[in-house]
């Protein structure tokens, strides 16, 4: 019976929605044919009105839970660290129950007394997490605009808070809000130190708006860190209408090369991949066909609000050590997908690897030598460290660290 009712919500959902697509069609196609300028007029008005609400509808009403989905897009592609897996037995089973990225958007090492915000929270798995690894003195912000999913969030809070993780007040708070707009929901200027959001931005219609509300209310050396979906290529008008795959976050994914322009264009001038792209697999025949050979991948950026960033890497001379002093990382720390730093070791490093490292929410876990000073052109990614060996280079073979 319980599967009845979900496919009877579903088959709902989906009419109403291509119900939605005929009448702005129809309304706004001239009568003699159509081109492809009416079309993609059609695609943002469409967007404009109806993606918010078919988002909504798609989590609070129609996914019961993550069997639900009809693609891996909305699941966790890799394990999560120990650590991580030792706080996710203790978040409630509702909040668990309801949960659906696509990665594990927690930096390596120690958040303790950080200020976090967690963008599209839903139920809040995510914010639970967050809400242990910076403990009663940090606190964690979850902004959402799914009031049944806000409502699972909110429900465990205080006994979370207290019962688990023996805090005196709650660190945790939910609110309801659009993250294209964060100041509706009372987040000011500079006063986040780190930024979640675990696939998500997909979601929404004005990606840059969302990028550009993040740079602003982080502070400075403060990240955004984030899981999302990407296409390997720009998608088709079916494609990026269609009700299941906006609702399973794949008809809203940017190709990849597009969000690096936008990230850059607001601020974040050398976003940075965490660890290698993960494939998605879509499981039904209906969406493949739609999709034809587009492919999809989980990826994880970091993206650093940094006075100074440049477009390639820069040599001025700098070196880094990490000290081991992050809890969970006592033997090495990984900054992105080609820079692990391991405890006691010096490395060479460009000019953004330097500020990313030792002038960041990170900082006080580095030590660094230099500054930008003198200047000595492209930063070698694959030369041989000054001094004889005593440091190592760090960052990307060949290549730029971006």
């Amino acid at each position: 019976m319980q599967q009845r009712v979900r496919l009877s919500l579903r088959l709902s959902v989906l009419s109403r929605v291509s119900t939605i697509r005929s009448q702005w069609i129809r309304s706004k196609s001239p009568k003699m044919g159509c081109c492809s300028a009416v079309q993609q007029d059609e695609v943002a008005a469409f967007e404009q009105n109806e993606q918010q609400q078919v988002v909504q509808d798609y989590y609070g009403k129609e996914l019961q839970g993550t069997e639900d989905l009809k693609t891996s897009a909305c699941c966790t592609a890799k394990p999560p660290s120990k650590k991580i897996r030792e706080i996710l037995g203790s978040v409630p089973d509702e909040v668990m129950s309801k949960y659906y990225g696509c990665g594990s958007p927690f930096p390596a090492g120690s958040l303790t007394g950080l200020r976090v915000l967690d963008l599209g929270s839903g139920s809040g798995r995510d914010c639970y997490v967050c809400a242990a690894l910076v403990g009663p003195e940090g606190s964690v912000t979850g902004v959402d605009m799914t009031r049944e999913q806000l409502e699972v969030a909110k429900r465990h809070v205080d006994a979370y808070t207290a019962d688990v993780l023996g805090y005196a007040r709650p660190n945790m708070r939910f609110v309801e809000g659009c993250i294209e707009d964060l100041k509706t929901a009372g987040i000011e200027d500079g006063s986040i130190d780190l930024i979640i959001s675990n696939c998500v931005v997909n979601l929404s219609n004005d990606k840059r708006a969302v990028l550009a509300e993040a740079y602003r209310v982080l502070a400075p050396g403060g990240e955004m860190f984030f899981s999302d979906v990407y296409s390997d290529r720009r998608l088709s008008v079916a494609a990026k209408t269609d009700p299941v795959l906006v609702g399973e976050c794949l008809g809203g994914a940017l190709y990849e090369q597009d969000f690096l322009r936008l990230a850059r264009e607001v601020g974040f001038t050398d976003p940075r991949m965490y660890e290698p792209k993960q494939l998605i697999e879509v499981r039904d025949e209906r969406l493949r066909a739609v999709l034809g050979e587009s492919r999809f991948y989980s990826i994880t950026y970091r993206l650093f609000k940094l006075d100074g960033l440049e477009t390639l890497c820069e040599d001025y001379g700098q070196a880094v050590r990490y000290k081991g002093t992050m809890e969970g990382a006592e033997h090495a720390l990984v900054l992105d997908d080609h820079h692990v730093f391991q405890t006691g070791k010096w490395y060479e490093v460009c000019g953004n690897t330097a500020s990313m490292t030792a002038e960041s929410w990170m900082g006080a876990h580095f030590d660094l030598i230099g500054d930008r000073a003198v200047h000595y052109g492209l930063f070698d990614c694959g030369g041989e460290a000054a001094g004889g060996g005593a440091g190592e280079a760090a960052c990307a073979p060949g290549g730029a660290c971006c």
